[in-house]
Order: C-alpha cells, then structure tokens, then sequence
C-alpha cells in the first residue's frame, strides 16, 4: 500500500464553541498532490491549520509520517512542512536576508546555500537576481508567494501545504509556479479554487459546512 504522509481520523474543531470541522477523515499519500475545494468559511484553512498546530482537535487524531501529531511532537512537524499561505510573511527586511532566515538557526545552519545556489532557484521561479538586494516591503505579492516558494525548495521541502497560492500571480508565473509545486516527488495538499490548480491535482475532495466528501477526480 503507499505510504500515508498526512492522515485525519474523525478529526472535530471547536471554536469558541462553534463546530467548525466535523469528523474529517482523509489521508495523503506520499508523492500525491490534494486540492480541498468549497465555498469560502467552509472550513478549508482550517484543515490546513490544524495540521500544522494551530487548532487542537476535540474528538480525533492526526498523524503526520505515521506519527501521532501531539504537543510535544508539533514543533518537529512544522520544521518538515512547507506552508504557503495568500499573504506570505518573509520576516526580515531585505530579500536576501529573508530567503536565508532559516538558515541562522542552528538545524539548519551547516546547509547554508551559497550565492551562486540563491540564483538558480530565483532564476527557476523567473526572478532577477537584483531582488536580493531589494526591500521585502517593495515587492509584489506574486513575489513574496515565488520567494516563499524558493525558501522552502532551498531547504529541501517536499511536503507543502498551499493556501491560494496562485490568487496573486499572473499566468505566466502562475504555471511556473505550479510546475515547481507540482514535481513527482512532492507531497502536496492544498486549498484552491482555481481550476487549473485543481486539474493538476491527483484527489479532489469537497468542503461543506466543515465536513469533508471526496470527489471523482481524473
């Protein structure tokens, strides 16, 4: 059977004592890519976001690499998962000092790319190398998405969740984008209503008032 990277059992969110997920069980495969679609405040960052911690179930589990997700695992979750969300935060005020931010703490320190690495995968995403010298307060959204996207290929991300991810990019880029998501060996789950996000993705499921359907998907 492949292997199961993410997986929800009977996974139920309350908050402020609203339902918001309702006994959400699914699971994604290993080098399968996940699209959850649906009407908006249905519930669809949600899954995303109590994936990575930020909403603690009160009925059910959630496993990542077959591994219970708990408190004292979650931190290790994160550091494994590269989250792009619709207004990407860079965190440092140059370009170049965000795209190496992880690399100042110690995990990662000792796989600090050079600059001639730096290049290559701006290149690969369609941005010019004088970026780096930029202000992160200058630059577009469609960038801060590609720059997200470019820190996490640097760090040798290859599960991704993806939030909207092409709602800032025009088309050009946004293929571009997509065909550096969308590689074999990438796990990715995501939330899109763009159809031709949508159409790259393997298994489609259906968001309704916080719970979850899985639909035919070619």
């Amino acid at each position: 059977m492949p292997e199961s990277v993410i997986r929800f059992e009977d996974v139920c969110v309350q908050v402020k004592n609203k339902s918001i997920l309702k006994d959400i069980t699914f699971h994604v495969n290993r080098e399968e890519q996940c699209v959850l679609v649906g009407k908006s405040g249905s519930g669809k960052s949600t899954i995303l976001k109590t994936l990575l911690g930020f909403y603690k179930p009160q009925k059910g589990t959630i496993y990542f690499n077959g591994r219970l997700i708990d408190q004292t695992h979650i931190h290790h979750v994160r550091q494994q998962i590269a989250y792009i969300g619709q207004e990407p935060v860079l965190g440092a005020e140059r370009v170049k000092e965000a795209l190496l931010l992880p690399f100042t703490f110690k995990i990662h320190r000792q796989k600090t790319p050079g600059h001639e690495k730096l290049i290559e995968i701006l290149t690969m995403l369609c941005l010019k190398p004088e970026i780096l010298k930029q202000q992160t307060g200058e630059i577009s959204g469609g960038e801060k998405q590609r720059l997200v996207i470019a820190r996490a290929l640097l760090l040798g991300k290859t599960v991704f969740l993806c939030d909207e991810v092409t709602s800032a990019l025009d088309p050009e880029n946004k293929t571009l984008v997509m065909d550096q998501l969308f590689q074999k060996q990438h796990t990715v789950m995501s939330v899109s209503h763009d159809p031709e996000w949508i159409a790259r993705c393997h298994t489609e499921f259906t968001v309704l008032d916080g719970t979850l359907i899985k639909n035919p998907h070619d």
